[in-house]
C-alpha cells in the first residue's frame, strides 16, 4: 500500500477522553483521531510550506472541536482510501465519498452531505448556451475515456444526435487543463464536476459554469460500516449551527475567491523618474539581506501584491510580498505585524535567502537559480525539489527551469506523477507558479532597465 503519512498537531495537549452515546453502547472517541484522504485541489495539498485544503480544514475543525491530534494519512486513490477504512487503519475518510450502491456496501457516509454535477464550461458573454438542446452541432472537447466523455455520449444521445464530441487523448491531460483551454480561447466548451468548476472560476473570471449537463450527485465522508457510533458524532458536530457558519466561510474561501494574485488586479503606471513604488527605499534596504538586486525584490512585490501593504489572499499571505503568517512565525513576526511594509519585505528577504542557501547546490548557475528561489517563493520548496526529482527521472535537465524543471512541475498535477515515490509533497497546480517565474523576471528586467542610471 503506497499511502503517505501526515503528522499535524492541532492542539497543545489532549483533552480527557469524550463519551458518545450510540445504539451499541458508550463509545470514547481515540486522542489521536486517524484520518485518510486523497491529494486534490479541494481535499488536502500543500502550498508554501501550509497543509491546505477544503476537506482538511473541515475535519481539522472537527478534531479541534473534540481535543484531538489528528494524524493523516494520504491514499493514492479511492479504492486504497477504502481499503483503509476496511482494514481499520484510519477512522474517517475526509473526502467527497459518492452516495452511490457500490460505496454503501462498503463504508458508512457521515457528515454534511455535498451535491454536484457535471456543468458546462464555456466563454462568459452575452451569448451563452443555456439549453443542452443548443450543443447540437457545437464542439465539446473531453478527456478520452473519462467519465465526462460517457456522460456527453449519453447526453448526445438524449437530445438526438449531432454534439460534435472531440475526445482529447494525451496521457498527461487533465479535465482541469480543458478547463483552462476554454478560458484561454483555444477551445469551444467542455465539461467537467461542479465543484472543479467553481474552482477553477476562481482562477478564470471569464468563463461560465452555469449549465448543469447531468444528475445530482450526492457525496460526504465515510468510515467503517461498524463505526455507527462515530458517524453519529460526526453527523452532530456537522449539524451545529457554527460548524455550518465555519464550513460555509472555508468554502467561500476555496470556491469563491479569487486564486489571482493582487498584483494581477493592478494598473501599472510606468517609472518615472527611476521610482518604482514608494516602497524603493526598503527595497534598497532588504535586497542585501536576499543577495539579489533591489529590483527584483520590488519586482516580486508588483507581481505578488501590486505593492498593496493591505493585501491579503485566500490562504492568508499577507502584505506587499503575501508573506504567509507561518512563514512570518519562523522569522519572529507575527500577524500583524506582517501588515507593516518594512516587517513584510525583511521577512521576504530572509525567506528568500534561507531558499537560495538551500537551491545552491542543487542549481549550480547563479542566474537560473533565480528563477528556481523565484518558484520556491510562490509555491513552497518542497513542491520545486518533486519537480527537480520528476525532472531527472523523466529526462529533463534539473538544472534548468525553462521548459525543463517547469515541464515537470506541471506534471504535478496529474495523480500519475504526484503519486509518484520521487514526489513527497503531493498534489500541485503549478500553471500560476509557472507564470509567476515569467511575471516576476519580466517586472525585473523592465524595473531595472528603467532604473540603471539612479
Amino acid at each position: 500500500m503506497n499511502a503517505k503519512r501526515w503528522l499535524a498537531p492541532l492542539c497543545a495537549a489532549w483533552s480527557l477522553v469524550l463519551l458518545l452515546c450510540a445504539c451499541s453502547g458508550d463509545k470514547p472517541l481515540p486522542e489521536t483521531l486517524r484520518v485518510g484522504t486523497i491529494y486534490s485541489p479541494t481535499n488536502f495539498f500543500i502550498l508554501r510550506g501550509d497543509t491546505l485544503g477544503y476537506e482538511y480544514e473541515r475535519i481539522s475543525d472537527f478534531a479541534t472541536d473534540k481535543g484531538l491530534t489528528l494524524e493523516v494519512t494520504v491514499a493514492g486513490n479511492m479504492r486504497e482510501l477504502i481499503d483503509l477504512l476496511q482494514e481499520g487503519k484510519i477512522d474517517v475518510a475526509a473526502v467527497e465519498i459518492p452516495q452511490t450502491a457500490e460505496y454503501k456496501a462498503l463504508v458508512l457516509g457521515c457528515g454534511a452531505t455535498n451535491e454536484t454535477t457535471q456543468v458546462l464550461v464555456q466563454p462568459a458573454g452575452d451569448s451563452l448556451i443555456t439549453d443542452v438542446t443548443q450543443l447540437i452541432g457545437r464542439e465539446v472537447a473531453v478527456v478520452k475515456g473519462s467519465r465526462y466523455e460517457a456522460r456527453l455520449r449519453n447526453l448526445d444521445n438524449e437530445v438526438g444526435g449531432g454534439i460534435l464530441i472531440r475526445p482529447m487523448e494525451n496521457d498527461t491531460l487533465l479535465s482541469e487543463d480543458l478547463v483552462d483551454m476554454v478560458a484561454a480561447g483555444t477551445l469551444q466548451l467542455t465539461i467537467i464536476d461542479s465543484d472543479l468548476a467553481q474552482l477553477s472560476k476562481t482562477y478564470h473570471p471569464n468563463i461560465d459554469i452555469s449549465l448543469q449537463v447531468s444528475f445530482p450527485q450526492r457525496s460526504s465522508w465515510a468510515v467503517a460500516l461498524d463505526q455507527q457510533w462515530l458517524a453519529d458524532s460526526i453527523n452532530a458536530w456537522a449539524a451545529s449551527p457554527e460548524v455550518e457558519r465555519f464550513s460555509k466561510a472555508v468554502k467561500r474561501r476555496y470556491f469563491e475567491l479569487s486564486k489571482l494574485p493582487e498584483g494581477d488586479t493592478v494598473t501599472y503606471r510606468p517609472v518615472k523618474g527611476g521610482v518604482i513604488s514608494s516602497y524603493d527605499d526598503l527595497f534598497r534596504k532588504y535586497a542585501p539581506v536576499a543577495g539579489v538586486e533591489w529590483q527584483l525584490l520590488a519586482a516580486i512585490g508588483s507581481v505578488e501584491s501590486g505593492f498593496k501593504a493591505d493585501a491579503r489572499s485566500w490562504a492568508g499571505a499577507r502584505g506587499i510580498m503575501q508573506v504567509m503568517p507561518s512563514t512570518g512565525r519562523a522569522f519572529g513576526v507575527s500577524e500583524a505585524e506582517l501588515n507593516d511594509p518594512e516587517k513584510n519585505i525583511e521577512v521576504a528577504a530572509k525567506s528568500l535567502a534561507q531558499i537560495e542557501k538551500f537551491m545552491r547546490p542543487h542549481v549550480a548557475d547563479s542566474t537560473e537559480r533565480v528563477r528556481f528561489v523565484l518558484a520556491s517563493y510562490n509555491a513552497g520548496m518542497g513542491h520545486i525539489m518533486d519537480a527537480i526529482a520528476l525532472a531527472k527521472k523523466h529526462g529533463h535537465n534539473p538544472q534548468l527551469w525553462y521548459d525543463n524543471v517547469e515541464t515537470a512541475a506541471l506534471m504535478k498535477s496529474n495523480p500519475q506523477f504526484y503519486n509518484d515515490p520521487v514526489c513527497r509533497y503531493g498534489y500541485f497546480r503549478a500553471r500560476e507558479t509557472v507564470a509567476y517565474v515569467k511575471k516576476v523576471e519580466n517586472a525585473y528586467h523592465n524595473y531595472r532597465h528603467s532604473t540603471r542610471r539612479t
